[in-house]
């Protein structure tokens, strides 16, 4: 009960500092803010806070207390106990709203999001080009005439639309503070908030370069204006920097670049540290405490996964199976727990000492408290050079030397949701399912007062090129072979070899065969951390947040008193100064090493090395038997097809009759085209859902779907 009622009280306190926050940004370009605000800098101009410290705590403070506020609602309702059922609005948020669009495919949450981040853009660009052209006076100094102004204006106004997609840009790939985890959104859906935010961003600051010097080309003014960097006043030397680094990243950042050069855009992608302090030099302090909160952030989570992230754990064994899949277990802590389709992004010093890869976990922390799995498909260079040290390793001993491994995260939803519905829908192609694997394990582990939540029925549908593809169900092969996935929950499992005809050998005979890997175990002598022992819990990384955007505060009040005199002032309110701007890198920076201290101490009393004298050599040969021992008189309930698709929407209609009535979550991982698939089929349901009268309903009782997209793309 206790409980129940804090998550009330911080998802209302959420709501309206979120309220507050929108409602700022809103009142911003109006004439009755401005002149409000003002004056409330004038008047605390004299004190040591200044016009840049309240400018500072008004525009950051709800952001911060905001993140702060989020992480610790996330924190203790992953302690709490998913309810069973589903509200009805949030699954029209989350369901496919449009399938097939040029940004991909849309949920109602994603619609929500982009229509708000436009009208702040329509609202603020209409407001402020409307109070330009009220006070539009020729400028006989720089002798521009009435239109060239009007260009101007416009010109510097997309320019503050550029600003506006900065302030929200870097909050969709923040992992260990996300906010989009908020929305049920996690960082691999999130990404997507981030380039469309990137590209606005670059074509805003674009149309924002080219108008302002086309207007200095027609009057020769570029000589004068560019290459200059004055102590007051804006510098533009600085914004063509800025804008020339803003290109670059992304172009790097195009999918065909990104894809197939992946090194280049990891590489050119750090240059956003150069483009931001010339942002900060070309916009001045009052225009980058706008963006400040997402910056701030950024740093810290950015630092905090650096330092939880710097013990080398060890690689304990490797699985080789076919087509250049492997899978990598790691010792995990016992005190790690995560939730089903969480993610750990690795770095592997000896492919790369700089780059890291997402890969979903195959494992459950409910199963198997002391070891991790991930399965890698091995068909990038990354990927590729880790193969060929593997199958090196493997040629030279059964024992080899460890291999060490940096790992980030886990990350992922704060709960199992999965569990809420009565009925499961897990839909896979290829690689796609290894999250899957995570979500029937977390199900067929359930004790206590989750056995009575868990799905009644879950079919998996499991989509393979070749035959040789069901060697990646091998983590739940008891859970097939045995056709139990737990007391109250039955398993049907549906394979569709695509590219090949119908085979002699069943699926009993293909799982037996297939599920037989080689295994290599690593030498574990001296391997150090475990998978977890450094990681900062949310109430700690809560005390971080605060405390360095109180040394940030405190920093700028120092350089406030004794630095800028009144006597010596560096700018007034609202005039750049590169005083000014400096001395607010230099109270970011103490800021951000005073959090990254406190996050080292944290980590420090939280880390335990955990030696591993030993690794029970037997456990293979005991899985295999015991799978070969299993009850096998259910397996011919399970189906495989040769040469052919599953057709999605004869699938839902088939669950429509045999569930009528019933909830049921349809969890999609695989190719962009399969997802779409799924979602049309999905869409026909609810159509079909909302012509039913009131009159009709108790009568049809139409099947309630809930659709998940999961994506380990970024």
């Amino acid at each position: 009960m206790a409980k129940t009622m804090l998550l009330t009280i911080l998802k209302t306190s959420l709501m309206l500092i979120f309220s507050v926050w929108i409602i700022l940004w809103l009142l911003k370009p109006t004439n009755v803010w401005t002149k409000s605000w003002k004056q409330v800098e004038d008047d605390l101009q004299t004190t040591i806070i200044k016009y840049n410290g309240v400018d500072f705590v008004v525009y950051t403070f709800p952001i911060i207390l905001l993140a702060i506020i989020g992480l610790l609602y996330l924190y203790f309702q992953s302690r709490s106990l998913s309810k069973r059922g589903i509200s009805r609005c949030v699954t029209a948020l989350h369901n496919p709203l449009i399938v097939k669009s040029p940004m991909g495919m849309l949920s109602g949450i994603d619609v929500l999001v982009m229509s708000l981040v436009l009208a702040i853009l329509v609202w603020t660009f209409y407001v402020r080009l409307s109070h330009d052209y009220k006070k539009l006076v020729p400028v006989k100094s720089v002798k521009l005439n009435i239109w060239q102004l009007k260009l101007l204006r416009v010109s510097t106004r997309f320019g503050l639309m550029a600003k506006v997609c900065l302030g929200f840009l870097l909050f969709p790939i923040l992992r260990g503070l996300s906010i989009f985890r908020l929305l049920g959104i996690q960082f691999e859906g999130s990404v997507r908030y981030h380039i469309w935010l990137g590209t606005m961003m670059t074509l805003f600051a674009v149309l924002h370069g080219v108008g302002t010097i086309f207007i200095w080309a027609i009057n020769h003014q570029i000589q004068n204006q560019i290459w200059s960097w004055q102590k007051e006043g804006r510098i533009y030397l600085a914004g063509m920097i800025t804008l020339v680094t803003l290109l670059i990243i992304w172009t790097a950042s195009l999918p065909f670049v990104r894809r197939r050069k992946f090194d280049v855009f990891f590489s050119i992608h750090h240059l956003y540290v150069v483009f931001l302090v010339f942002f900060m030099f070309h916009a001045g302090d009052k225009h980058f405490y706008m963006v400040f909160a997402g910056v701030f952030l950024f740093a810290i989570d950015k630092v905090t996964r650096i330092i939880q992230s710097r013990p080398e754990f060890r690689i304990l064994s490797v699985r080789f199976f076919p087509s250049k899949i492997i899978e990598l277990t790691f010792p995990k802590d016992p005190s790690l727990n995560y939730t089903p389709t969480s993610t750990i992004f690795l770095k592997i010093p000896m492919v790369s000492k700089f780059h890291w890869h997402p890969f979903s976990i195959t494992s459950s922390s409910s199963v198997n408290d002391q070891t991790m799995s991930v399965i890698i498909k091995c068909e990038g260079r990354w990927t590729n050079s880790l193969y060929k040290i593997l199958c090196k390793e493997a040629e030279s001993n059964s024992y080899t030397k460890c291999i060490p491994v940096a790992v980030e995260g886990p990350y992922g939803p704060p709960s199992f949701d999965f569990i809420r519905y009565d009925n499961l829908l897990l839909i896979a192609g290829g690689i796609g399912i290894t999250p899957l694997l995570s979500i029937l394990q977390e199900i067929a582990s359930a004790k206590g007062d989750l056995i009575n939540k868990t799905p009644s029925q879950i079919q998996l549908i499991y989509v393979a090129k070749k035959s040789e593809g069901i060697s990646l169900l091998e983590p739940i092969s008891h859970l097939v072979l045995t056709n139990q996935t737990s007391e109250f929950c039955h398993l049907k499992l549906r394979v569709f070899v695509t590219q090949e005809k119908k085979g002699n050998s069943s699926l009993r005979e293909l799982m037996r065969t297939f599920t037989i890997n080689r295994t290599i175990l690593f030498d574990m002598k001296n391997s150090g951390y475990t998978v977890g022992a450094a990681n900062i819990n949310p109430p700690l990384l809560c005390a971080i947040v605060g405390f360095s955007y109180v040394i940030f505060l405190l920093s700028l009040c120092v350089f406030n008193r004794y630095i800028t005199t009144p006597d010596k002032k560096s700018s007034k309110p609202g005039s750049p100064s590169s005083v000014v701007d400096l001395f607010l890198l230099c109270s970011f920076l103490i800021a951000v090493a005073s959090g990254a201290l406190l996050a080292m101490v944290f980590r420090t009393r939280n880390a335990r090395e955990v030696l591993l004298t030993s690794w029970d050599d037997g456990n293979e040969d005991m899985k295999l038997s015991t799978m070969e021992g299993a009850n096998t008189t259910t397996i011919e309930e399970h189906e495989i097809h040769y040469g052919e698709r599953p057709i999605f929407k004869e699938l839902l209609l088939e669950m429509e009759h045999e569930f009528r009535g019933s909830s049921i979550g349809v969890v999609v991982c695989g190719p962009e085209t399969m997802k779409e698939s799924v979602a049309s089929a999905c869409q026909q349901n609810y159509r079909k859902a909302f012509k039913i009268n009131s009159m009709d309903r108790k009568q049809h009782q139409p099947l309630v779907i809930s659709f998940h997209s999961l994506s380990f793309s970024l």
